[in-house]
């Protein structure tokens, strides 16, 4: 019943935010700026499918394990669970984190409330510090090709430093877990004592069970720590082609290292004030900054944005159809095993 009763709410939420962000663009406005980008915009929407595709074989990776069969799930439920539980992302009001618990409910009844909470935590983690690490590598690529100057450098340097001490953090998170901890901070303060306290005290096998997963992947699947994080970094990589396009449609002589440049500034600058509901302005202002740096009008950033935009637009439709999907996505791990069981009789 709560499965059917979240799913429910996922998807009004998600209807909500497609007619008003349908509404708030215009649907004049939509119209013509996909006919100003033309046939450009099927490689901007076929793109992200490949991004998709890209995420979901890292999120396999963190799944499976080859001690628990049942963590071998269909590469297609994982890649419906993966754009679903983005285009919750794209909905979520503010900080796009409802996605996460989305996706370890699904996920739950196959695998377990544990495996199901470090499974995801891991991708979001290992989602997170791909990000860090494209960054970096964006770094070297404006030192190298962007005019320098001493503002350009002192930031370069201050979101180089920034970086390799994320890097830092993320490997010692690999390394030790961090849920037990959090939570344990999260009781010393004022006013959550109580309540977090008692949740500690209750959950605290669970929690250090959770932990010892998270380490796990780094300890003893290090193989498939590498495979996520590099697929990982290449759907960043990849995720360029839609700036390029765009660029392209209005005649802008961009290149893909500019892409890669702008693609990386803009969503240093969105991700900054990640708070704003579905990053309101901050995306575009951080395209225009990003275009100025590489020697572009940063007036095109208003309609890389608003095409952008536009590629969401059509992705919630896509995640939102496929969130009602009548058929399970994932099968119990009993069903699993029954179906097995039959298989070898």
């Amino acid at each position: 019943m709560a499965s059917k009763i979240y799913k429910v709410l996922f998807f009004v939420i998600g209807m909500t935010t497609l007619c008003y962000m349908v509404y708030a663009l215009g649907v004049d406005v939509i119209w013509e700026n996909i006919k100003k980008t033309g046939w450009w915009f099927l490689p901007v929407i076929g793109s992200w499918l490949i991004i998709y595709i890209l995420n979901a074989i890292a999120f396999k990776a963190i799944i499976q394990e080859p001690t628990i069969p049942a963590s071998n799930l269909p590469f297609l439920s994982v890649l419906k669970l993966t754009i679903t539980g983005y285009v919750i992302n794209y909905i979520t009001p503010f900080v796009a984190l409802g996605g996460e618990p989305y996706r370890i409910m699904e996920l739950k009844p196959r695998l377990g409330v544990q495996k199901a909470s470090s499974s995801v935590l891991l991708y979001s983690l290992m989602h997170m510090f791909s990000h860090v690490i494209f960054w970096l590598a964006s770094i070297i690529l404006i030192l190298l090709y962007v005019p320098a100057n001493t503002i350009m450098i002192t930031g370069c340097s201050v979101m180089f430093i920034t970086g390799v001490v994320l890097c830092y953090w993320f490997g010692r998170i690999y390394k030790k877990g961090f849920t037990l901890s959090i939570f344990k901070a999260l009781a010393k303060i004022p006013g959550l004592k109580k309540k977090v306290g008692s949740f500690v005290a209750e959950r605290q096998d669970s929690l250090r069970e959770i932990d010892h997963q998270i380490t796990e992947l780094y300890a003893k699947r290090r193989g498939r720590f590498w495979q996520s994080l590099s697929f990982e970094f290449i759907a960043r990589v990849v995720g360029c082609i839609e700036i390029y396009c765009t660029a392209r449609a209005i005649d802008l002589n961009m290149s893909v290292v500019q892409s890669l440049i702008v693609s990386s500034g803009s969503s240093l600058f969105a991700n900054l004030i990640f708070f704003f509901p579905m990053q309101l302005g901050t995306r575009e202002g951080g395209l225009a900054l990003a275009l100025k740096s590489v020697g572009m009008p940063g007036a095109a950033g208003i309609f890389i944005g608003i095409i952008m935009r536009i590629r969401e637009l059509v992705w919630i439709i896509i995640g939102l159809f496929l969130m009602k999907l009548a058929k399970p996505a994932l099968k119990t791990a009993e069903q699993v095993e029954k179906i097995e069981t039959n298989t070898e009789i």
